[in-house]
Order: C-alpha cells, then sequence, then structure tokens
C-alpha cells in the first residue's frame, strides 16, 4: 500500500508539473514564432542578395511555432484525463518537435559559417541590373543608406559597371550635400562619399541574426527535453496504473 501511495503522489506531482510545462510550452511556440516572424521580415529586405536557405530556418521556426499549439492540447488534455494514448501521442510530437528545432538550430549556424561567400555572390550579380530593375535599384539604395557602405567591396566597382565616376546617391549622405536646390549627385571623388563596400556590412548582419536563430532553436530543444521526461515518466505511472487495477479485478 505504501508502495502505490508513494507512485500516486509522485504521478499526481508530475501531473500538475504537466500542466505547468504546457504554459511554458506555449509560451516557447510563441517566441519561435516571434523570433521567426521577425527574422524572416528582416531577411525579406535584403531578399535579392540572399538565397532560400536563409529563410528555411526562420519558416521552419514560425511552423513549428503554430504546431506546438496543437500538441499542448494532447498534454493538457492527456494529463487531465489521465490518458495514457494522449500522453503518449503528446510525447511523441514533441520528440518530433526537439528534433525540428535541433535541426533549425544547427542550420542556423551552419548559414552563418557559409553566408560570406554565398551573399558575395548574389550583390555582384544584382548590382550589374542596377538601373535596370525598379527591385534591385531600391534595395541596393536602401542598402547602401541603411549601412553606410557603397558597392559589394568598395565604390570603384560602380564606376567600372556604371562606365564613369559617378555614383549611386545612395553612395553619398543626402543630409551633408552643401546646395539643397540642386539635383543631388555623388561621384568617386566626393568628400563625403562612403568608403566602406556594403559586404562586410550586410554579412555581419546576417551572421548576427543566424545565430539569434541558432540559439533559440538550440535553447528551447533543451528546455523542451524536459517536457518530454515529464510525458514519458507519467505515461508509465498510468500504465502501471492500468496494470495494477487490471491485476485486482483479475484476482477478484
Amino acid at each position: 500500500m505504501v508502495g502505490n501511495l508513494k507512485l500516486s503522489t509522485s504521478s499526481q506531482c508530475i501531473k500538475y508539473l504537466m500542466f505547468v510545462f504546457n504554459l511554458l510550452f506555449v509560451i516557447t511556440g510563441i517566441i519561435l514564432l516571434s523570433i521567426g516572424s521577425v527574422i524572416h521580415s528582416v531577411y525579406y529586405n535584403y531578399h535579392h542578395f540572399l538565397d532560400d536557405r536563409f529563410f528555411s530556418v526562420p519558416s521552419l521556426l514560425i511552423a513549428v511555432g503554430s504546431i506546438i499549439f496543437f500538441i499542448a492540447f494532447f498534454g493538457c488534455c492527456g494529463a487531465v484525463r489521465e490518458n495514457y494514448c494522449m500522453i503518449v501521442t503528446f510525447a511523441t510530437l514533441m520528440v518530433l518537435v526537439f528534433i525540428l528545432e535541433l535541426s533549425a538550430g544547427i542550420s542556423g549556424y551552419v548559414l552563418r559559417n557559409t553566408a560570406s561567400e554565398n551573399i558575395q555572390e548574389k550583390m555582384l550579380e544584382t548590382m550589374k541590373n542596377y538601373n535596370k530593375s525598379v527591385d534591385i535599384t531600391e534595395v541596393w539604395n536602401k542598402l547602401q543608406k541603411d549601412f553606410e557602405c557603397c558597392g559589394t567591396n568598395n565604390p570603384t566597382e560602380w564606376t567600372r559597371l556604371l562606365g564613369n565616376d559617378t555614383l549611386p546617391t545612395s553612395c553619398c549622405p543626402t543630409q551633408n550635400l552643401k546646395d539643397l536646390g540642386t539635383i543631388s549627385t555623388c561621384h568617386i571623388n566626393s568628400t563625403n562619399v562612403y568608403k566602406v563596400g556594403c559586404l562586410p556590412a550586410l554579412e555581419s548582419f546576417v551572421k548576427a541574426h543566424a545565430v539569434q536563430l541558432g540559439g533559440a532553436g538550440l535553447g528551447i530543444a533543451f528546455v523542451q527535453a524536459t517536457g518530454i521526461w515529464f510525458s514519458v515518466f507519467l505515461a508509465k505511472s498510468i500504465k502501471r496504473s492500468y496494470e495494477n487495477i487490471h491485476s485486482l479485478d483479475s484476482q477478484k
């Protein structure tokens, strides 16, 4: 009787801990959704310089965050009803989420290490279409204005492409122009031209967000490993209780 009482008490404790964990589980889902959505939006501003791999990780976090709300239902209902099948389903889905989050976390760090070469190739390619595409012109002007840079590696890349010493006006800070009544121009020899290329700035920007994706995926994955342990323990306790009841009924 004492052993059964201890088992019942521990099961009840795990049951209540499951409720607390599911609340935290939903919060982690909101965090993943938020991080994935924000970084996806940030990356989209410079999507001409990034390939699809950079969008796959935030998209995966958004998908996992959405799935978590569905999974939490099984955890709460299974704990309330002490339903073995629902708890096992919850534990199985949790393992799948754990694997997906590990994948997202690892992918985030892999992207960080492979960002430079891919971004440089895209930037040099899009420079050729400056003034030929409205989208390309706008995204380059935004990039150079936001990061106070000019060209991929240096401003002279524009002079070779454009065939003269004129640079895109975004290569010079317009607020420093002396004569605001004239059309703003920017030349390679302008005193206020941005001297540094945009590659290092954009690369650092993308890498920093890739690290955030990786950290979020790995960090939350290991937190959720605790929930897997709770659900497995509770499932075993419920199964053991069922077996004890079945054994008592057989003896009668």
